[in-house]
């Protein structure tokens, strides 16, 4: 009797640390997928903005558009949950970035993690930017110089606004000015007297 209870207790734990090993494959395997497509499904909180600079100067450099970028602390700061609320989901807003900017949202929540690019990302265009407060929108063009980093050209800068016609006047201007300091097609190589 003493062999067979014997062997049932190592039967059972050869069963369990079957069972032990497979449940620990597949936490290996959710936490490998969760952090690779993780990765890849993040998006930005509100429809039509991008998270990836990258993503954000092929557009504008197909379109001619420059890129409006949000700095925001979107689970935290209550001024950027007003901007959003009271600016970034109006049709009016909406209507008018689709024809004149490429979106950007460069978040730094404090209540859950964005996939490591990200969030270096954001913070190098923090540091760039120079900025310190939230929310922060910056309107820029953008190239990309002979070593493969951006060369950013700042037309302005904004931050919590009431309503969608004040912020869109706003970032008109930036845009007036840019377009009445830039070259004239029939000025290219002509040096000004």
């Amino acid at each position: 009797m003493d062999l067979k209870i014997s062997y049932t207790f190592a039967s059972e734990t050869i069963e369990t640390v079957k069972k032990t090993r497979l449940i620990s494959f597949l936490v290996v395997l959710l936490t490998f997928n969760i952090s690779i497509f993780g990765q890849n499904n993040y998006k930005a909180a509100n429809e039509g903005w991008l998270v990836s600079m990258d993503e954000a100067y092929k557009i504008s450099k197909k379109t001619g558009k420059p890129i409006l970028a949000n700095f925001t602390g979107s689970d935290w700061c209550g001024w950027c949950k007003r901007l959003t609320a009271d600016v970034f989901v109006t049709q009016e807003f909406k209507t008018w970035a689709e024809k004149n900017v490429v979106l950007l949202e460069l978040d730094f929540p404090r209540r859950f993690a964005l996939p490591a690019d990200i969030q270096q990302q954001n913070y190098s265009l923090q540091q760039s930017f120079q900025v310190g407060g939230y929310p922060t929108i910056w309107v820029f063009n953008v190239d990309k110089n002979p070593n493969g980093e951006y060369a950013i050209e700042a037309l302005g800068k904004t931050g919590y606004t009431k309503s969608p016609t004040d912020f869109i006047a706003g970032v008109n201007q930036m845009l007036d000015k840019n377009k009445a300091n830039a070259p004239k097609s029939g000025d290219k190589g002509k040096k000004s007297k």
